[in-house]
């Protein structure tokens, strides 16, 4: 599909052609949630832990004799039942992350970029460069763009774009190559240069 191709000044710049069957399919929900569930999953630590009844130093010693007490017989005072004593079946330091095929995540990404485009929220400019670091005169042109919760991807970032996009709220940078499901389904706009959509193009080929 045909796309206008605008500048940072809000002029037209020719067009590109969004290929249908990367930004054209029918977005499928349950494919983007796995994808998603699967990036989480991977950011997680896993260092979440309570001590056992193993690793509690208390004593050892038993609370009284073995028969008589009318009590439970117990042996420690680590015992979880106990103020202070392990946790039982608690958690413990492990990984959260599981695998999933490379051509489910590809078909996640081809659904995102698709669930955008249908939506009207990809924007194409033909470059992100800034003759100067000036944030507020940046800040003007995405502005003048419509852009106010965007993700903006470029296949390699000006220095005087990048620095001054960094304090613009509600605005990030993604290389091309580091494109995935979770930041464009975060952001509101998928502005995306000329040389980022050669550059998906070239990886989802």
């Amino acid at each position: 599909m045909k796309t206008k191709v605008l500048n940072l000044d809000n002029k037209a710049a020719g067009e590109v052609d969004l290929k249908d069957d990367i930004y054209g399919l029918e977005p499928r929900a349950d494919l983007i949630q796995r994808v998603v569930v699967w990036q989480l999953a991977k950011r997680r630590s896993g260092q979440h832990k309570t001590l056992t009844r193993a690793e509690i130093d208390r004593t050892k010693h038993k609370l009284g004799k073995q028969k008589g007490g009318g009590v439970a017989r117990h042996g420690a005072r680590s015992a979880p039942q106990f103020v202070g004593g392990g946790k039982a079946m608690g958690p413990v330091v492990h990984s959260h992350e599981f695998d999933l095929p490379k051509k489910v995540r590809a078909l996640g990404l081809r659904h995102a970029l698709s669930s955008k485009a249908k939506a009207g929220n990809i924007l194409v400019i033909e470059e992100a460069k800034s003759a100067a670091i000036k944030t507020a005169a940046l800040a003007k042109q995405f502005g003048g763009l419509g852009v106010t919760r965007a993700l903006v991807v470029d296949g390699e970032f000006d220095k005087n774009f990048e620095m001054s996009a960094r304090n613009i709220n509600h605005v990030s940078l993604l290389p091309a190559k580091g494109l995935n499901v979770y930041d464009i389904m975060r952001s509101e706009k998928l502005v995306l240069t000329k040389a980022a959509v050669a550059a998906i193009e070239e990886r989802l080929a």
